[in-house]
């Protein structure tokens, strides 16, 4: 009964002191700021893009139907 109390601690503390998880946290987070700078960045392109083609149709006197 020892032994396998004595094995189940050692379980444990391997669980615990094993570093896979720290490293798949680590890439989540990289992930999630990379696809959030991602996000600004499409985010100010479209209103820069925007403000160009808002311009250019103020200069053409808004022509159209």
């Amino acid at each position: 009964m020892l032994s396998i109390i004595q094995a189940g601690v050692v379980y444990l503390r391997a669980r615990f002191y094993r570093e896979d998880g720290a490293v798949a946290t680590e890439y989540g987070l990289l992930l999630v700021l990379i696809a959030l700078a991602i996000v600004v960045a499409a985010t100010a392109l479209g209103l820069a893009i925007s403000g160009v083609f808002d311009s250019a149709k103020g200069e053409l006197g808004n022509v159209g139907p």
